[in-house]
């Protein structure tokens, strides 16, 4: 098992930034692809962004460019650098992974863009 634990959301104004974090309670983010979806209320989970084991990086096109996915092994941390931050850009923000043939999921932080 692997609990996948997020941080760093809350109130921005548009064109402000965050960082997203997502601390994994083993020795992962290295080894396996580890992803970033959000949910905004009334709609489906989204990918964001992705990192893989070799670290190569995927993003949703309506983030490419104003949005970088990292990782820290020695953390055992993937971070989500939101720049530009958009009102379209509230929702909530998941850590994901696929450990071992199971899907973990992190409890969620909120991320809400307003004036």
């Amino acid at each position: 098992q692997v609990q996948l634990v997020e941080s760093g959301g809350g109130l921005v104004q548009p064109g402000g930034s965050l960082r997203l974090s997502c601390t994994a309670s083993r020795s992962i983010v290295s080894l396996y692809s580890m992803d970033w979806y959000r949910q905004a209320p009334g709609k489906q989970r989204d990918l964001v962004a992705r990192i893989t084991s070799g670290g190569s990086t995927n993003y949703a096109d309506s983030v490419k460019g104003r949005f970088t996915i990292s990782r820290d092994n020695a953390k055992n941390t993937v971070y989500l650098q939101m720049d530009s931050l958009k009102p379209e850009d509230t929702a909530v923000y998941y850590c994901n992974t696929l450990f071992l043939y199971q899907n973990y999921w992190g409890q969620g932080t909120q991320v809400t863009v307003s004036s």
